[in-house]
């Protein structure tokens, strides 16, 4: 039985499984339950787990060329249903059309492709030791049940990334998936039972947030889960990133750069450009400039855009309302977002915000930035830094050396100069520093990220 218009099933070994227990899933975009999910119980979480372990001992031996070829098929698959896929993504979680389908989908296949390509280059190593008449490799090798915890806001993105690179890399998994986008998860998982993946290799549970403690400490807790990535606030990625721009940056690209690293998404990338720090010679003519970009994406547009959920909307208008209070100048937006009809959210933008308000600290999570001024580049540098976060910066100069030496300072996982903060292909590596998390994905090193070494060595 497949998922009906009103209801997601869990997807343990190969089976989507009902049962009593479920939830609402609300789109922000109405205000309205657009269907139901199953909630998991502790006895679903073991039984996925223990699907996962059960299908690792043959899928652990499967062949390079026969994991690409279902990771290829998978991204195949997703591609030719990319409009589907992408509107389950509007509906769940408020995204755009330019957002979910021709952003955050398209990047989902291409890493999926990309994992797919790195399969066949895992291999160990023969090194030299000591000891005269003795011989010896390194293997690398799966360590067997992977969990996956993964946010809504990206969520084919944050699947693939989590579950293909399990699965390529000879693990098999079982992803919990955010309460808000349910079925976005369900779906991808199955995308690749449909492209031939083995009953159990994938696994998806998802729960009301009540459940979550229980039901994640018990996979976790499990013996057969041998490792955890997890992609969420707090303890996991988030950022307070900034974008430094110096006073021979072309202001044109610097306030393009920003303000699509702020409002991509409503701003709903732990990438995101929280805070602009501009030199104090050039912070008049750069904000006019970005006032007129505002506007320009303002009649472009067909409304503001739509944040998660109502909470969300409503943790944002009082990072607005308390930084206003404190002393914060309105730039661009409402003071007051109260009139607007359901999750929407005005992008904002506010200057000169006090260090003692929490927006100068906190993660937005919106389409909401601020502006500050600095006036030496070791000023910019301890402003980036100046945050519990380290995930990406942004520095806009003409001066590539200058950068550079920017970029060496700065306490963050990348840096993109003259370009966003937003920023995560599959041939870079994607990670932070600091409360930004640990571990990479992406690239070899998100391969090797799933993988163990055994040393054997032998007599000659």
């Amino acid at each position: 039985m497949e998922a009906t218009s009103s209801d997601i099933p869990l997807f343990i070994n190969g089976r989507d499984i009902y049962h009593d227990s479920v939830f609402d899933v609300v789109s922000p975009g109405t205000g309205e339950v657009c269907w139901r999910a199953v909630s998991a119980t502790i006895g679903d979480a073991t039984e996925a787990v223990e699907a996962a372990q059960t299908a690792f001992a043959l899928w652990s031996q499967t062949k390079p060329s026969t994991r690409a070829q279902i990771l290829y098929k998978a991204a195949d698959i997703l591609e030719t249903n990319i409009a589907r896929h992408a509107d389950y993504m509007m509906t769940e979680m408020g995204a755009d059309r330019g957002t979910a389908q021709y952003f955050v989908t398209p990047g989902a296949i291409a890493a999926c492709r990309d994992i797919a390509g790195r399969i066949s280059s895992v291999c160990g190593s023969v090194p030299a030791v000591a000891r005269e008449g003795q011989s010896a490799m390194v293997w690398k090798e799966p360590y067997g049940v992977v969990l996956g915890v993964v946010p809504w806001n990206a969520p084919y993105f944050f699947g693939i990334r989590s579950a293909a690179t399990a699965i390529a890399t000879g693990n098999t998994t079982v992803i919990k998936s955010s309460e808000i986008t349910p079925r976005c998860y369900y779906e991808l998982a199955r995308v690749f039972k449909e492209a031939g993946l083995p009953d159990g290799v994938f696994n998806v549970v998802a729960c009301r947030p009540q459940d979550a403690p229980s039901v994640v400490n018990t996979m976790i807790e499990h013996p057969a889960v041998r490792k955890v990535n997890f992609t969420a606030h707090p303890n996991g990625i988030g950022g307070k990133n900034t974008a430094i721009v110096l006073e021979d940056a072309d202001l044109e690209k610097a306030a393009e750069e920003c303000l699509a690293g702020a409002f991509a998404n409503a701003g709903q990338i732990c990438m995101s450009t929280d805070r602009i720090a501009v030199h104090e010679s050039i912070v008049s003519g750069f904000t006019e400039v970005l006032k007129k970009h505002v506007e320009k994406l303002s009649q472009t547009s067909s409304g503001p855009p739509t944040v998660s959920t109502a909470t969300s909307k409503q943790r944002l208008a009082k990072l607005v309302t308390s930084a206003i209070d404190s002393g914060a100048q309105l730039v661009s937006g409402l003071s007051s977002q109260d009139t607007l009809p359901g999750a929407s959210f005005v992008p904002t933008i506010l200057a000169k915000v006090p260090l003692h308000t929490p927006l100068y600290s906190e993660e937005a999570f919106g389409p909401l930035v601020s502006i500050s001024t600095i006036t030496t580049d070791e000023e910019a540098i301890k402003f980036a830094n100046s945050t519990e976060y380290g995930l990406h910066a942004a520095v806009f100069t003409k001066d590539l050396r200058r950068a550079l030496a920017i970029a060496k300072k700065l306490d963050v996982g990348a840096v993109h100069i003259n370009s966003m903060t937003v920023h995560d292909e599959p041939t870079l590596p994607m990670g932070g520093v600091k409360a930004s998390g640990w571990g990479r994905f992406n690239a070899q090193e998100g391969m090797e990220e799933f993988l163990t070494r055994k040393a054997v060595t032998w007599d000659d």
